[in-house]
């Protein structure tokens, strides 16, 4: 008989919720804009813009797992994640201040480099948070059903965020003549409420002391105390060779990752030069964020219907079917394209709470079988796995934009781009995006984990704490 869920409260849902206004905010923005600041502000090479973005992404991969198994440590000693959360939150809008803060004039060079310092810190900031903001569903409730809840209404806030960067941030960028002024000011504003989200979300962390989460294993103190830089890694590795569901489901979503991040670094290539008004990217944000919006609470239900996993692939089958239809904008260009955006959109809110939801399921079920405590680890390594997809579909599309021939330009400088470069950013908007979602079905299909599994494992956790009580 399954385990009766604890009911989490509307405060606890709604603060971690707004955490993901600091996500959808550092994952949008500097997607968005931030490849086109590059080329067509600061006239740095497209390869070379690519390079700079992706270098800090790899930056970010690689000091996860290590975040992941710091983060555990604190677990096991203190009793909080809430450091580390911390810390990202408050470093974090002085860092993507600094990113747009490049001073008129400088060379191409030295503002690739300033870029990639500052970005390489925003990023570092941002990874101290949301290593353990990831982890924390799997400590505050044990309950299927109601982790999806909590993911749920995660990413309500999370497509809110999108919509309101996505839309607003250009659209404040625009408001001022100089360039260089608006990509700064857009930036100090969204910064600040990042950090905001993110300072909201630190106090949903459990502050014990020195005591494991109630819904989870006790940690392995020897383990989580262990000392050297590599532990994080040898633990973060480890959870993915030990978790058959992780290893699938972590595939899945960095193959989406990399899917979304190309469609979201081309969003404003397509506003400029495919439908040839700057501040269309605007309208395409909304036709995307609006109805995920709307259909996210479905979702839920549809989880609910026929699980987490099933709804997963309807989501993903569907993104796919909205993105090759956009290929037709390689011959007719047009205000249709808004119709597959929302169709889109709808099927993205999906892909991201149904995955978020599984992932706790999964790190409580490798609780239960291995009786380690390895939230952050895995908190880490999905971390690595969303940053890296996502860093490289930015990395894509420049290669698409190098190889069909896009003109670089600086401010104030107009260029015309040739057809093949139209052509290629429309491509790598639809045709490449359908491909990679369809190619990460096939990955999904290794995950096995039902209902039951986890109903079992929630009523073998309480019968433990029982015992325990008696």
């Amino acid at each position: 008989m399954p385990a009766p869920e604890r009911t989490l409260s509307r405060g606890v849902v709604t603060r971690y919720a707004i955490g993901s206004i600091g996500t959808g905010g550092f994952a949008t923005l500097p997607g968005l804009v931030l490849v086109y600041y590059l080329t067509d502000t600061l006239g740095v090479a497209a390869l070379a813009a690519g390079a700079v973005v992706t270098a800090a992404k790899v930056w970010d991969v690689l000091i996860d797992p290590w975040i992941g198994g710091r983060s555990d440590r604190a677990l096991a000693t203190s009793g909080s994640r809430r450091r580390g959360m911390l810390i990202g939150a408050i470093g974090l809008p002085i860092g993507f201040a600094l990113t747009f803060a490049v001073v008129p004039g400088l060379g191409p060079v030295a503002s690739g480099i300033w870029v990639f310092l500052a970005f390489l810190a925003t990023a570092t900031f941002f990874s101290l948070f949301q290593v353990p903001y990831i982890a924390l569903p799997a400590e505050l409730t044990r309950g299927y059903d109601e982790r999806t809840r909590l993911l749920t209404w995660r990413v309500v806030v999370l497509t809110v965020a999108i919509l309101l960067f996505g839309a607003g941030g250009p659209e404040l960028r625009g408001a001022f003549a100089d360039e260089h002024v608006g990509y700064l000011v857009m930036a100090v504003v969204a910064g600040l409420a990042i950090g905001a989200g993110m300072l909201v979300a630190t106090t949903i962390a459990p502050r014990r002391s020195g005591a494991p989460p109630a819904s989870a294993p006790v940690p392995d103190r020897a383990a989580t105390t262990a000392a050297g830089a590599l532990a994080g890694y040898r633990e973060g590795f480890a959870a993915l060779r030990r978790s058959a569901p992780f290893r699938a489901l972590l595939g899945t979503f960095v193959l989406q990752g990399l899917a979304t991040g190309l469609m979201l670094a081309g969003a404003q290539f397509v506003a400029t030069w495919v439908l040839r008004d700057e501040q269309a990217v605007t309208l395409l944000f909304v036709s995307l964020i609006a109805p995920a919006v709307l259909v996210t609470p479905l979702w839920q239900l549809v989880a609910r219907r026929i699980g987490k996993e099933r709804g997963f692939v309807v989501a993903s089958a569907l993104f796919a079917l909205a993105a090759t239809s956009m290929v037709a904008l390689v011959w007719t260009p047009g205000a249709w394209v808004y119709a597959p955006v929302a169709i889109a959109g709808a099927a993205y809110a999906g892909m991201q709470s149904l995955p978020m939801a599984m992932l706790p399921d999964v790190i409580s079920h490798d609780a239960r079988r291995s009786g380690l405590d390895r939230a952050g680890s895995f908190g880490g390594v999905w971390t690595a796995g969303e940053t890296a997809g996502m860093a490289l579909g930015a990395t894509v599309l420049t290669i698409v934009l190098a190889l069909t021939g896009y003109l670089e330009s600086t401010a104030g400088v107009t260029v015309q781009q040739p057809d093949s470069a139209v052509a290629g950013i429309a491509i790598a908007f639809s045709v490449v995006p359908a491909v990679l979602v369809a190619a990460s079905l096939v990955s999904l299909r290794g995950y096995r984990l039902r209902r039951e599994d986890i109903d079992d494992d929630a009523g073998a956790a309480l019968a433990g704490e029982e015992r325990t009580t008696a």
